[in-house]
């Protein structure tokens, strides 16, 4: 008997018992369901966290003295910051390069002082693609091109500050000389992002206002901040722009990818990732059991039927292919119906998502070292992680298959036919 043969007659078979055969594709169906929405409520959450964490920093890879990350000082600053944006921009991954100058300052008001966080950044080149923080400002707005001497603080800054939009503050920071300057400047905006840690010790200024108060060149800045298109390619762009740069500016500066910069946010998405993973190998352990089982016993009820066509001719192989056809086709008929059952809940949760703090009372304030967690939940798969998840299951559905069919191909055909 041929191959299309013993496939037309396995799938008789799997209907000769309807309710376990059904049975049995539901859990194949529900097992991807379980596993593609889980895969991709983390691929969605966790992309939004990565890029969020960019747009409030120094990107996905930050170009930045060599010295700056064990250092931290204005002092180790980027002066070629033209040569290296133009040479990361030419990189094919790479969505934007922007320039910023970010470190720690003094701020003062008549009421008390505060220790504080900055960003400084050209606000005619940025927007809220490169710097979320700009859509966070509630009241006021950020600086014109022309405008100088002001300052967008937190929300929450500004009320250890005792201030309100229009009043004038003062900070301190140490120039690139190690001189202590002060600067006062005029309080134009205030910003809530939902991170207290963001909200309460965080400040923007205009690049060219704060150049001048550290003694920087034009064009010198802290740091270059390069956007990718995908956040999983931070490390290979890392290792590219450090040996161009290398090669090319021949300068202190170095590529750092996001996750050393961030190293409490990369961990934590580590470990979720990892614990999804897990649940998922549950899942399709589970899964693989309930499909042994539905074939296993399916081979032992019939072994007096393949005693006897063994009896009439048919050879070991020929009943071993027949039982994994019947692998073969449980698992392509509960892929196509884990893709049916996934469809609409999938294009739900990912086009309109469901608000988790009105659902189950989430608190807005939850942040992951410093980046704020968002309340939304969207369902969005890496399509390599949704192809993955398909064939494990359709291995794990083969290799339940494997014993039955070894056990059905080495029936002895004297024995099994005297089987009632």
């Amino acid at each position: 008997m041929q191959g299309p043969n013993l496939f037309a007659l396995a799938w008789r078979n799997l209907w000769r018992h309807r309710r376990r055969t059904l049975l049995t594709l539901s859990s194949i169906a529900f097992g991807t369901f379980f596993a593609w929405m889980f895969t991709g409520l983390g691929d969605s959450n966790w992309r939004q966290m990565i890029d969020l964490a960019a747009r409030m920093g120094g990107g996905h890879v930050t170009l930045q003295h060599a010295e700056y990350l064990e250092s931290p000082t204005l002092s180790r600053s980027v002066s070629q910051t033209k040569l290296l944006a133009d040479l990361a921009a030419e990189d094919p991954e790479v969505a934007r390069v922007m320039t910023r100058i970010s470190g720690n300052m003094i701020l003062a008001s008549a009421a008390r002082n505060q220790g504080a966080g900055f960003i400084a950044f050209d606000s005619t080149a940025e927007d809220p693609d490169t710097l979320s923080l700009l859509e966070a400002i509630e009241v006021g707005e950020p600086w014109s091109e022309k405008q100088r001497g002001v300052i967008v603080l937190g929300a929450k800054l500004a009320e250890r500050l005792r201030v309100e939009v229009g009043n004038k503050v003062v900070y301190t920071v140490t120039d690139k000389h190690g001189e202590i300057v002060q600067e006062a400047v005029r309080v134009s905006g205030l910003l809530r992002t939902g991170a207290p840690t963001v909200d309460s010790r965080l400040a923007l200024l205009p690049i060219d206002d704060l150049r001048a108060s550290l003694g920087y060149a034009e064009g010198e800045a802290g740091q270059v901040a390069v956007f990718l298109r995908d956040q999983r390619a931070a490390d290979r762009v890392a290792a590219r722009l450090g040996q161009r740069i290398e090669e090319q500016a021949r300068s202190e500066v170095s590529a750092i990818p996001w996750q050393r910069l961030q190293p409490e946010l990369a961990g934590f998405i580590a470990m979720k990732v990892g614990g999804t993973w897990v649940m998922e190998v549950i899942i399709m352990l589970l899964v693989a059991a309930g499909i042994f089982n539905t074939i296993f016993v399916s081979v032992m009820e019939r072994m007096r039927e393949f005693g006897i066509l063994r009896a009439i001719g048919w050879s070991p192989g020929q009943l071993g292919r027949l039982v994994m056809a019947e692998s073969v086709w449980l698992a392509v008929v509960g892929i196509a119906l884990g893709v049916l059952v996934t469809a609409w809940p999938y294009w739900y949760l990912n086009t309109v998502g469901v608000d988790l703090m009105a659902a189950v009372g989430i608190g807005e304030d939850a942040e992951v070292a410093g980046i704020a967690m968002t309340t939304m939940m969207h369902v969005d798969i890496y399509p390599e992680n949704a192809l993955l998840i398909a064939c494990a299951c359709v291995l794990a559905t083969l290799l339940s298959g494997v014993y039955p069919a070894w056990k059905a191909g080495h029936v002895d055909p004297a024995e099994t036919i005297r089987l009632v």
